[in-house]
């Protein structure tokens, strides 16, 4: 479980309705959780991310002319020991795909005290969302992982199994994303106006995100990339593509791939 601690006060316009179908996304990632074989499981996971990139793209242009409704703001997220660092970057790289900014607080000797997620308050909704499921699936997979090298550290294993993990959902979260956007333009039939007032919406908000963004932590400091010993990162990265999240496979990341990170004060 998380336990965000919203930084933004008021119940903005339309919360029941987005609240409502983000209800059915939770209901579909409880199926997969709880489903029989891997291939029930991407049945549900592929319907979920589905409908979560569908109401991303609602909610955007929807605040386009009720800005009330979607606010910007800041949502912080606490993590624990084993692999915080890991949790930390699935979370925070989930969030990146999801038009969201994020920060870690208490990067210190592998471990990350908490995450703030900054964005839409619609995607951050969906990043809590989402982040809750995976983190389940991941931890679910680690118990079970041991490194097949003789000798290997099985921490170190599961450290870069979760990277491999985090990196590759990531991208798929990303592929979902575009072609949600890409369906949001083609519905426009052949009303250019409105195709091109689709894309401008989103790009507008990622702007408002970047500046709310740099204004409220103006002294942020690059985190170091994470140096990994362990041979899990292949594994992981497989495991994230067998997760299925709606997107066509894609070939193997690199390690250590991910979008830029950015550490933060306690």
């Amino acid at each position: 479980m998380t336990t965000g601690i919203p930084l933004s006060r008021g119940v903005p316009p339309g919360a029941a309705a987005r609240a409502d179908r983000l209800d059915r996304v939770r209901k579909l990632l409880a199926k997969a959780e709880r489903a029989g074989t891997p291939a029930e499981a991407e049945i549900y996971n592929a319907k979920a991310v589905e409908l979560m990139a569908r109401h991303g793209i609602d909610e955007a242009l929807l605040a386009a002319d009720d800005p009330r409704r979607d606010e910007i703001g800041a949502l912080r997220i606490a993590l624990a020991d084993p692999y915080s660092s890991g949790k930390a970057r699935l979370l925070g790289w989930t969030a990146a795909a999801l038009r969201c900014r994020w920060v870690m607080h208490g990067a210190n000797g592998g471990k990350v005290a908490a995450v703030t997620v900054f964005g839409f308050a619609s995607d951050r909704e969906r990043v809590e969302l989402l982040y809750t499921s995976l983190l389940l699936q991941a931890t679910g997979q680690l118990v079970r992982l041991r490194p097949l090298r003789p000798g290997e550290s099985v921490a170190a294993y599961r450290r870069s199994w979760l990277q491999g993990f985090a990196a590759q959902v990531h991208q798929r979260l990303l592929e979902a994303e575009e072609r949600a956007a890409a369906e949001a333009c083609s519905t426009a039939g052949g009303d250019r106006e409105r195709a091109a007032g689709t894309a401008l919406v989103l790009v507008d908000r990622g702007a408002q995100v970047d500046r709310a963004y740099a204004a409220a932590f103006p002294q942020l400091t690059r985190a170091r990339r994470p140096s990994l010993s362990g041979s899990g990162f292949a594994d992981g990265a497989e495991a994230g593509r067998r997760a299925d999240l709606g997107g066509r496979p894609i070939g193997p990341a690199g390690r250590g791939a991910g979008p830029r990170e950015l550490a933060g004060g306690p």
